[in-house]
C-alpha cells in the first residue's frame, strides 16, 4: 500500500470525512497471541490453548481484541505521513468495537478515514476512524475512533 504524504496540519484538515487509504496485510500468529498474553497477563484459554480451543466456540485460538486494536498505530503509519509536525501521540479512543473474532492465522488490514481535526495552541487533535478487516470474514474485526495529538 502507498502511504499518503501530507504537508502539515492544514492539508490534513482539508481531508476531514475522506478516506486516507488502507494499510498492509498483517498475519496474526499464535506466537503473537502468546506474546501479547504474556505482556498483558490475559491467558484465557481461547487465546493461548490451541488444543482446548479446538473444541471451543471458535474452533481454534483467537486473538485478543486488544491485540487487534494495538495494530492501529502501525496502520496509521502505513496510511498517512504528516510533514511539519514534531510528533504524533496516541491520545485514546472514543469508541471501540470487536464485531467478529480473529482466528489464529488471519490476515488483517486496516482502512483509515479522517473523522475530525481540531486545532489547539500546540497543534491539533485528530480523530481517525479505523476499520480492521480480516480476509474471508464478512464483518470487520475491529472498529475504532482513534484520537491522536499532533504537535507542530
Amino acid at each position: 500500500m502507498e502511504t499518503k504524504s501530507l504537508r502539515g496540519i492544514d492539508e490534513l484538515d482539508g481531508l476531514v470525512g475522506q478516506s486516507l487509504g488502507e494499510g498492509d496485510w498483517h498475519v496474526i500468529t499464535q506466537e503473537m497471541i502468546d506474546r501479547f498474553a504474556e505482556a498483558t497477563g490475559d491467558h484465557q484459554w481461547i487465546h493461548v490453548d490451541p488444543k482446548r480451543a479446538e473444541d471451543g466456540p471458535f474452533g481454534g485460538t483467537i486473538a485478543h481484541g486488544f491485540l487487534t486494536l494495538s495494530l492501529v498505530p502501525v496502520i496509521l503509519q502505513e496510511t498517512v505521513h504528516i510533514d511539519g509536525i514534531s510528533m504524533l501521540v496516541n491520545y485514546g479512543c472514543n469508541r471501540v468495537r470487536f464485531p467478529a473474532p480473529v482466528p489464529v492465522g488471519s490476515r488483517l488490514r486496516g482502512s483509515v478515514k479522517l473523522g475530525s481535526v481540531e486545532r489547539n495552541a500546540k497543534g491539533a487533535q485528530a480523530v481517525f476512524h479505523v476499520t480492521i478487516a480480516a480476509e474471508g470474514i464478512e464483518k470487520p474485526v475491529c472498529s475504532a475512533e482513534f484520537v491522536s495529538l499532533l504537535f507542530a
